[in-house]
């Protein structure tokens, strides 16, 4: 559809000028700083960043990753996340189109890429992002007919719920805190926009993928079971996940299964 070009351009570009904002997040939610002031600067020499140097992937490149002042080098998770962003805001459109549901999931993607990097360094999910998130979605419950309110509440209790169940079994058997509070409130959170339906594939996908890198990752640093990887960042891998494909690969199990329902 030749017709739809345009919008998807407009959709890559306005997901990327959001994820520049993101960054900004990610770099001040974590030390408790306003996001709206003071304005963009160099974090090596404090210099203010013009408009013309803040275009989003396109100014990184122009400069090569550094400050045009004092010629710093500038960390290429800035337009990573404006990438990043610009994609899912692309592939959101295409899915759903100008729609509510668009806007909504638009809203949680570009939260969760923020939880995503904020938990990569510091291993914290903001309260800011969780809690506000859970009251968001259920809101927005109201008005998407395929969630509805009920689903949605219950989408929090079985998300929060499930993973505080997990967490202190483990730390009733282990005497050793193995999942923090963030993730607990990050997947009720999921649940308020999701409902209760999408917990168990996200939790599945989360933990396999999971599983998977940490695994990865201790043979390739030699580390024993004790490496501590956040959580965070699965779980987010996991809804979006569901998002695009998750009704898909549950009618497929379903159907694999030999269950139809009713």
């Amino acid at each position: 559809m030749i017709y739809a070009i345009p919008f998807y351009i407009f959709s890559f570009i306005f997901g990327a000028v959001v994820g520049s904002f993101l960054n900004v997040c990610i770099c001040r939610l974590p030390k408790k700083e306003s996001v709206v002031f003071p304005p963009s600067h160099c974090p090596n020499c404090d210099y203010v960043i013009p408009f013309y140097d803040n275009i989003p992937i396109l100014s990184y490149l122009v400069l090569a990753g550094r400050c045009r002042s004092c010629k710093g080098r500038i960390s290429p998770q800035y337009p990573l996340v404006e990438l990043i962003n610009a994609l899912l805001t692309l592939f959101l459109f295409m899915k759903f189109g100008p729609s509510l549901a668009f806007l909504v999931l638009f809203l949680f993607c570009s939260a969760m890429v923020v939880v995503t990097f904020i938990d990569l360094e510091h291993q914290i999910i903001p309260d800011v992002i969780s809690l506000s998130g859970i009251v968001a979605g259920f809101i927005f419950s109201f008005f998407i007919p395929q969630l509805g309110w009920l689903n949605s509440l219950i989408g929090i209790a079985v998300g929060g719920g499930s993973l505080f169940l997990v967490a202190y079994v483990y730390e009733f058997l282990t005497k050793k805190e193995g999942m923090g509070g963030g993730d607990i409130k990050l997947l009720a959170m999921m649940g308020a926009f999701f409902g209760w339906r999408a917990i168990p594939f996200i939790i599945f996908i989360s933990s396999l993928i999971g599983s998977v890198i940490g695994i990865t990752v201790m043979l390739l640093q030699k580390k024993d079971a004790k490496l501590a990887i956040p959580f965070g960042p699965f779980l987010a891998l996991g809804a979006i996940l569901y998002i695009f494909f998750g009704r898909q690969v549950i009618h497929w199990y379903l159907s694999l299964s030999g269950w139809t329902g009713g």
